[in-house]
């Protein structure tokens, strides 16, 4: 059997034009795939999020989007610089050995940007 190429997270959104914006302008994530309604990001690697638009999309509960990255001072200045709003600054959490912090894309999606503080983390 082959194995699995990449992974795509697919998220609805009621409003695509102001999702694509964040992503593309304001993380400056790369689209990869323009489908009409949907759109797919590439994160890292083979690692995708796609958000689709529809009218009845619930504000997302449960879900956290998290970006892992060595710089997490860095994307929270340079987010605030854009006028992303922060839910919580960069603060280290020890019950998971992180230091993280969060702010919510246009949908309401909870983004995460983190860095892991164990060396276990090996990806």
């Amino acid at each position: 059997m082959a194995p699995f190429d990449a992974q795509i997270t697919f998220c609805y959104t009621r409003n695509l034009a102001d999702t694509a914006r964040f992503y593309e302008k304001t993380l400056g994530l790369t689209l990869a795939l323009d489908q009409g309604g949907c759109r797919i990001y590439r994160v890292a690697g083979r690692a995708f999020i796609g958000f689709c638009a529809r009218e009845n999309a619930a504000r997302p509960e449960g879900i956290i989007l998290t970006l892992v990255t060595d710089d997490v001072d860095g994307w929270y200045r340079l987010l605030g610089e854009k006028g992303v709003v922060f839910e919580k600054a960069p603060a280290y959490n020890p019950k998971y050995d992180i230091y993280h912090c969060f702010a919510r894309d246009p949908s309401g999606y909870l983004i995460e940007i983190q860095r892991f503080e164990t060396p276990a983390w090996q990806p």
